[in-house]
């Protein structure tokens, strides 16, 4: 069987010694109240935003969604490890025994994806520790230096599962706690993932398998929700920060459609100059998958940008770039290709530093909550309102708990 170079999970070790024997557990409901009361403060900041206002009368949420460790550890639970998530792309995984590790960790996730010597796709939590060696289904082939060790069972600890399918050309992982590796079929985790845009997206051209030609990594110094939020505002900001960009749009013909978890934006391009291969195409359609994934397609390119959390203030954003394979031919197609990304470095660029300065401002102390422009930027407000949506369950979950402890604490009482 081939195997990964893949380490050993961390928890193996644990399991493999008795613990110290402990005190008996407190009733559910103390724990549940103990949890919801870490993440008080940002509770508080969950509430502060009201998704209920109308988007004329809405006012953004607070900037302590944007610069508060304590609000980005909640994110991590309630929203990135909730569901399923845009992990990589197929031809990172075409082949047999290919797999890639999760450079995009999530918060203290650590995940690999693999295609097994059947041709099966597997993701696993991937933990390194002590070189133990897994095969590709995550089966424990080799654990070194145990010998003398008793009730050992190398079945027993084999790498956790994650669910894990594809749609288009996309790789998607579900980290839910209660997770197991269910055969998951790719339609049940496409409609999942994108809910009713699936269709708009799939006669888009977004679904289909183009060439990957490159991948490129950002470190922002910025909120991850400030690089999205920049994405989703209606192209409020492109006539004044990407000044080549839209030239090559018309702007007046943007367009914002919402779904359940996706939000879609459309504009119609400038005519391209003669004799040229318009990189944007006749028209340009942007959707964000939330919580944090982005499909450009325009012309005959298709780019993607991941923004993952780094902490509070920081994020990666992971672009990859896919071409339709009848421009991979011509010696001349390697100039265009070179020609349009370089636009799109410039493009980049230009947004780092607008976020980087919006990230500034958030952390101003002058700066408390903002507002919205009614005819743009439906599409934020509507990634603000999803979010609110993860992130409020904690607060119903903290009120339930609360109730449940202080019950419990009077039975107590009645009982002695």
């Amino acid at each position: 069987m081939a195997t990964a170079a893949l380490s050993s999970s961390a928890s193996a070790r644990g399991a493999a010694r008795p613990g110290p024997r402990r005190a008996a557990a407190p009733p559910p409901g103390v724990v549940a109240a103990r949890a919801a009361a870490d993440h008080e403060p940002a509770r508080r900041l969950v509430a502060e935003f009201d998704p209920a206002v109308p988007l004329p009368s809405a006012v953004t949420p607070p900037s302590g969604w944007y610069t508060d460790p304590d609000f980005l550890r909640l994110e991590l639970d309630r929203v990135f490890l909730r569901g399923w998530q845009a992990v990589g792309h197929i031809g990172q995984v075409k082949n047999p025994n290919d797999f890639f590790t999760g450079s995009n960790r999530l918060g203290n996730v650590e995940f690999v994806v693999c295609r097994d010597a059947n041709g099966k796709l597997h993701a696993f939590h991937n933990c390194p520790y002590h070189g133990w060696t897994y095969g590709l289904d995550g089966t424990l082939l080799k654990a070194t230096r145990i010998s003398g060790i008793k009730n050992f069972n190398k079945n027993e600890f084999g790498l956790i599962p994650v669910k894990v399918a594809t749609w288009g050309p996309f790789v998607l992982a579900r980290f839910d706690h209660e997770s197991t590796e269910d055969n998951v079929g790719n339609d049940v985790a496409g409609d999942e993932w994108l809910g009713s845009a699936s269709g708009l997206l799939s006669t888009n051209g977004v679904d289909t398998s183009l060439p990957h030609i490159c991948r490129r990594e950002y470190i922002i110094n910025c909120n991850w929700k400030v690089f999205c939020d920049n994405y989703l505002d209606g192209g409020y900001h492109v006539p004044y920060a990407h000044g080549a960009l839209a030239s090559g749009l018309q702007l007046q013909s943007y367009e914002t459609l919402t779904y359940e978890r996706v939000s879609v934006q459309r504009c119609e391009s400038a005519a391209a100059e003669p004799d040229d291969i318009a990189r944007l195409g006749t028209k340009a359609l942007y959707a964000f998958v939330y919580p944090n994934f982005m499909i450009n397609r325009y012309g005959p390119w298709m780019d993607t940008n991941l923004a993952v959390p780094l902490d509070s203030t920081r994020c990666k954003v992971v672009f990859d770039f896919f071409l339709d394979k009848s421009l991979l031919v011509a010696v001349d197609d390697q100039k265009y290709i070179e020609r349009s990304l370089k636009d799109s470095e410039r493009v980049q660029i230009e947004d780092i530093a607008l976020c980087e300065g919006v990230q500034r401002g958030l952390e101003s102390p002058a700066y408390g909550v903002g507002r919205y422009a009614p005819s743009v930027e439906m599409a934020m407000h509507h990634f603000h309102c999803l979010l609110h949506a993860n992130l409020s369950v904690l607060v119903e979950c903290y009120s339930a708990a609360t109730q449940l402890q202080h019950v419990q604490e009077l039975n107590c009482k009645t009982a002695f």
